[in-house]
């Protein structure tokens, strides 16, 4: 009796907010005090909400913590901070700098005139390979989206070694807290932020959609699997998201024998004159020095801790442990064109293969060149969609693949085919941030799939409003390509060599 009291209330307080937000557009109360943002263009937009505790002094590594309530009107016309980073202004990504470990922030875009019935929710999760990136960028502006009958949030969350990072002093600390994984702990935070408040902007907290590309589309897929992440989105949309990366685990070593994520932190610390498990001294250190100090390639991702995340995702997939809900997958046309054997991390081990199944692959691809210029990509992203919209679809769940292959002809010479990251100013509908200059093509495939990712989000399906059919994931080679003729059913590029690359795993 006393949990139906409590969904009545909290469904009267849900009418009262979208009520008076329909009212004033520009007004919207939350549970931590009033905002105020901005019309423009029939959008209101509600920007640098904080939705949780700065992660500051002894917050820093701790999960997120609730935000403190605040008096009278709170001004929502300005995006908050970067997270802390390396901040490359040349990345369109990235978004306008300060940057800050007091980042936690969102922003809210909404239609100004609301139907009767609460709208989806689109909730952008951000790339940039987790150490850079942010979801302020006028890139990921949702204003042309929510045009089209949606809400959109977009988040910040901790990046790098202030994202991921375990020591055995922070277990000592805090034995029963989750550890490490403070980048995805932020995103479920802010998706709880979204259960209990976006109906004061409109939105239905029963329908949302996360999306996001590259260390984002990642991100989608580690919620796909983290059983606290259960029940807070019920459509997921990965673009150019890892799939097949391989974890480390908080307290042992990995099978291929790296250290466990707790000794990569000591080491880490110890780098940094910190080497007797002194916390204080390691949030003494400044963000800046940290970020410094994170080498490239580090191992700043997710990490299997035994609660937030159990396994790898595509363990999770094979076994049927995803969250039950429609999933939309795929990768771009040639994600990264180059090749070496000798670089670090994930990237070094993508491009070594035993000498003959390195030599099967050349044969697939058709000659050493071909080999070099696609293996990366097809490593680390197409086969990774495939095979994990292939076991979404097995276990009887709707899955979409698909292939984004749109290329400007203002793109640089040297660019042979559309790489990595250039799908997401189609998606957002914001061609004016591409990183060259765009045209009526790319127009014609922005409309077109910016519809089809709405449409999913509304209903789990992308199809309708007479665009071209796209079919559910099945175990053939099949894909929907968006390209420059426009969206087509062909069959998948090199599937023989993502056939081998799949007996890799």
């Amino acid at each position: 009796m006393r949990a139906l009291q409590c969904l009545v209330a909290t469904a009267i307080v849900s009418l009262t907010w979208s009520a008076q937000a329909s009212t004033k557009p520009e007004q919207a109360r939350i549970d931590s005090g009033e905002l105020a943002g901005v019309v423009a263009d029939d959008i209101v937009s509600f920007k640098g909400i904080p939705y949780a505790a700065p992660p500051v002094g002894k917050l820093r590594w701790r999960a997120p913590q609730p935000v403190a309530a605040w008096r009278g009107v709170r001004k929502a016309d300005q995006v908050g901070a970067l997270c802390s980073q390396k901040i490359n202004t040349t990345d369109n990504g990235v978004g306008p700098p300060p940057a800050s470990e007091d980042c936690l922030t969102l922003n809210v875009f909404a239609p100004t005139v609301r139907p009767k019935q609460l709208l989806p929710v689109m909730f952008w999760i951000h790339g940039g390979g987790f150490v850079n990136g942010s979801g302020t960028a006028a890139l990921y502006d949702g204003t042309e989206l929510a045009k089209q009958g949606v809400v959109v949030v977009t988040i910040n969350y901790r990046l790098g070694r202030l994202g991921f990072f375990a020591h055995p002093a922070l277990v000592k600390e805090a034995p029963k807290e989750l550890q490490g994984n403070y980048a995805l702990l932020d995103q479920i935070a802010a998706l709880h932020w979204v259960k209990r408040n976006i109906a004061a902007f409109g939105g239905d907290a029963g329908n949302v959609t996360i999306f996001g590309e590259s260390a984002g589309g990642a991100a989608v897929n580690a919620l796909m699997i983290a059983p606290p992440a259960r029940g807070l989105f019920h459509k997921a949309i990965s673009q150019s998201g890892l799939g097949r990366d391989r974890r480390l685990f908080l307290d042992r070593k990995a099978p291929d024998g790296r250290a466990s994520a707790l000794e990569e932190g000591a080491k880490f610390a110890a780098k940094l004159g910190v080497a007797n498990g002194d916390l204080a001294a390691l949030r003494a250190l400044s963000a800046e020095t940290i970020v410094n100090a994170t080498e490239q390639f580090a191992e700043t991702n997710p990490i299997i801790d035994g609660k937030l995340l159990l396994e790898n995702v595509d363990v999770a997939f094979a076994a049927g442990r995803q969250a039950p809900v429609p999933y939309l997958a795929g990768s771009n046309a040639l994600e990264f064109a180059f090749y070496s054997e000798s670089l670090p991390g994930a990237l070094g081990e993508a491009m070594r293969f035993p000498a003959e199944q390195r030599a099967q692959l050349v044969s697939a691809y058709g000659g050493e060149d071909n080999f070099k210029a696609n293996v990366l990509s097809d490593v680390l992203f197409t086969e990774a969609a495939r095979e994990l919209t292939r076991l979404h679809a097995k276990a009887k769940h709707p899955a979409y693949l698909y292939r984004f292959s749109v290329l400007s002809e203002h793109a640089p010479p040297t660019v042979k085919a559309t790489p990595h990251a250039q799908e997401r100013q189609h998606v957002f509908k914001t061609l004016e941030t591409s990183p060259w200059k765009t045209d009526a093509n790319d127009e014609r495939a922005a409309n077109l799939i910016s519809a089809y990712w709405v449409a999913f989000a509304k209903t789990g399906n992308p199809n309708g409003g007479g665009r071209p059919e796209w079919p559910l994931a099945s175990g053939d080679n099949r894909v929907f390509e968006f390209g420059n003729g426009g969206p087509i059913v062909t069959q998948q590029p090199h599937a023989a060599a993502l056939d081998l690359i799949a007996k890799r795993y």
